[in-house]
């Protein structure tokens, strides 16, 4: 894929992405009432709107700040949790496909944020590691280190 389009596609689904849960989130927090309408049919508690309302806000400014790759790491798969966890409380309960399936578009276009981010907005596991601990990449190695 062409780099230009690859750093346009990915600022374009992160864009929207974070504009979605920032907006969801927002409603949750203010407690809007088609949200609370929406969280109490599911048999869930009107108090877990605040709860998932933090989240969803923190998320946007952890998706769209500069480095921070741990962040957005965990902030990608909180949306992840929160994404699916909505379908299948929306399918479980009888909803019907359409709004099912919004969380499901919701979660296509994360993914593919999450696909399309640049390195440097990328979290390698040995990326925290001390330097020192990078050279002990065998068995034998780490035994020599300890």
């Amino acid at each position: 894929m062409n780099a230009k389009l690859k750093v346009i596609g990915y600022w374009l689904t992160t864009g929207l992405f974070a504009a979605a849960f920032l907006a969801s989130g927002a409603a949750e927090l203010t407690g809007a009432p088609a949200a609370v309408t929406a969280t109490v049919a599911l048999g869930y508690p009107a108090y877990v709107l605040a709860i998932l309302g933090v989240w969803k806000v923190l998320s946007a400014p952890a998706l769209l700040a500069p480095r921070l790759p741990r962040l957005k790491e965990w902030a990608y798969a909180g949306i992840f949790f929160d994404l699916t966890g909505a379908a299948v409380s929306h399918a479980v309960t009888g909803a019907s496909l359409g709004t099912i399936a919004t969380p499901l578009v919701l979660l296509v276009l994360a993914g593919a944020s999450w696909a399309l981010r640049p390195s440097s907005r990328t979290w390698t596991s040995d990326a925290s590691l001390p330097k020192r601990a990078h050279a002990a990449t065998s068995l034998e190695n780490a035994r020599a280190h300890v």
